[in-house]
């Protein structure tokens, strides 16, 4: 059975996620952001998630080869963040938008929550990349917890 792409696309889509911007700085030196939906816990003991890079992304090598990256949950405030970081040649993040980690990743600033990873392993899936990161460090956001910025069937959403 041959399933039509745009149609599975469309199904999955069904499926309500939070919205992320995955951040790491190239060799250059460069603060990068990549806005993803494909954040998933994977393991308490290590701490591992995992997230899904594009084989086609513009940004593949930097990405799929950074030894570090934070992946940061985006608030409802943060819809502008998520747009822009998801265009193809737009991933250099403005500095107003993020401040160094720990590790050596951008965390942007007020993220309900951001996950310093070190790359764990990548494994081949399909048209992505899935890369694990064990979680080196937390950081929560100050104060009120926020409203996620949510996706669902092709647009942003808010919790009832």
């Amino acid at each position: 059975m041959n399933i039509d792409s745009r149609e599975f696309r469309n199904a999955l889509g069904r499926f309500a996620t939070g919205v992320c911007v995955i951040s790491a700085v190239s060799d250059k030196g460069d603060a990068l952001g990549l806005t993803a939906n494909s954040f998933s816990s994977v393991s308490l003991d290590p701490p591992l998630v995992l997230w899904n890079l594009q084989n086609n992304s513009d940004v593949y090598d930097i990405f799929s080869s950074a030894r570090h990256f934070a992946i940061n949950v985006l608030s409802s405030a943060h819809q502008e963040h998520s747009n822009r970081y998801a265009k193809k040649g737009d991933h250099l993040l403005d500095p107003g938008h993020f401040t160094i980690g720990e590790f050596g990743a951008p965390i942007v600033d007020e993220a309900l929550v951001s996950f310093e990873c070190e790359l764990h392993a990548t494994h081949e899936g399909g048209d992505h990349l899935i890369i694990l990161g064990r979680v080196k460090h937390v950081h929560t956001r100050d104060g009120d917890e926020g409203e996620p910025l949510l996706f669902y069937s092709g647009n942003y959403h808010r919790l009832a």
